[in-house]
């Protein structure tokens, strides 16, 4: 670690070392790798640090080091309701440690989030890529400690919500009431939690001797759940499970808007229960834990970085179904 701080005139850790009565290595390591030292010794540093009003540069640290005290989160629309809580959780944890989060923004595109990794590289110690549009072969070529949430790729700590799971109940939940002819209104193609959603729904339409129609999207958005609804209706769905609770909003509004009442004339499903209370009718939503996912991400990633060794870790979270106001029985078929 430096001599200097950022401050001109400001406390140096040769002072602090010359306080505590240790070397200017025991004062670094106390901020950097308190691990390695005794309690006793990482109390006094820090107190006598905390009394002289000396503050580490973390510049000249992450130069010295290697320890930049920073991580990265990357998501590919910040603007979803579904990750904000993911990444409030992310930033509280990652707090604690005293490390700070880097957020970037992918738009859904898989070059967009190329060139975000290869410019944190520089920055941070690690990062966690939530929904992931990368490559098996580009995650896996990384050059920092990295975490997914919702890609499943073996030799890689990551977090899984089990949607399918809930997903899996919302068709057996609409089957119960009736509905024959029913809709996926798909998310991203390359997201694996679309993969994971869609494939629980044909699995027990199959099983229900139900009737699917997959309707494609390319970004899950407001819009493209509103689009979604003319073919829906031509399809004579009396039902549709959402890939997302921002699709499912837009779907009911694309139905709204051509006269179709929800639960009376049709059913409709979201995903991920961030947008459930605030529909109307209130939504019924495959329930995940996203904030829990972002606070179990930054732990492994921080028990990566402090033992630099790489475990095949699969944290499976579970989902269920939340039954609101916008199911009901099956009407006739428009």
């Amino acid at each position: 670690m430096d001599d200097r701080t950022s401050r001109p005139g400001a406390p140096t850790i040769s002072q602090v070392a010359e306080a505590a009565g240790v070397s200017r290595a025991t004062v670094s390591r106390a901020f950097t790798r308190p691990d390695m030292l005794g309690a006793d010794t990482v109390r006094r540093v820090m107190a006598i640090a905390k009394k002289i009003g000396y503050v580490p540069n973390h510049t000249a640290r992450a130069l010295s080091t290697g320890r930049y005290g920073n991580v990265a989160l990357i998501v590919p629309d910040v603007a979803n309701p579904f990750f904000p809580p993911l990444i409030r959780a992310a930033q509280v944890e990652a707090e604690k440690l005293d490390f700070c989060v880097f957020l970037g923004n992918s738009d859904e595109n898989p070059e967009q989030e190329e060139k975000l990794v290869s410019r944190f590289s520089t920055q941070v110690e690690g990062f966690i890529l939530a929904s992931t549009r990368l490559s098996d072969e580009r995650i896996r070529a990384a050059r920092r400690p990295l975490v997914l949430i919702n890609r499943d790729i073996a030799g890689i700590p990551r977090v899984l919500m089990d949607s399918g799971t809930g997903v899996a109940e919302a068709v057996d939940h609409l089957a119960s009431l009736g509905h024959e002819r029913i809709a996926y209104v798909s998310g991203p193609k390359n997201s694996w939690s679309n993969a994971q959603r869609r494939a629980a729904v044909q699995r027990r339409a199959k099983l229900h001797k139900l009737q699917v129609l997959i309707v494609p999207a390319q970004m899950a958005s407001f819009e493209t759940g509103y689009a979604a609804a003319p073919a829906i209706l031509d399809y004579r769905a009396t039902a549709a499970v959402a890939f997302d609770d921002l699709m499912a909003q837009g779907t009911l509004a694309g139905l709204a808007a051509r006269g179709v009442a929800v639960p009376a004339d049709f059913s409709i499903v979201g995903c991920d229960d961030v947008l459930g209370a605030m529909t109307y009718p209130p939504l019924s939503s495959v329930s995940n834990a996203c904030a829990e996912a972002g606070r179990v991400a930054i732990s492994l990633l921080m028990d990566t970085l402090k033992t630099r060794a790489v475990r095949d870790i699969r944290y499976v979270l579970g989902t269920k179904l939340v039954i609101r106001k916008t199911t009901g029985n099956a009407a006739n078929p428009r």
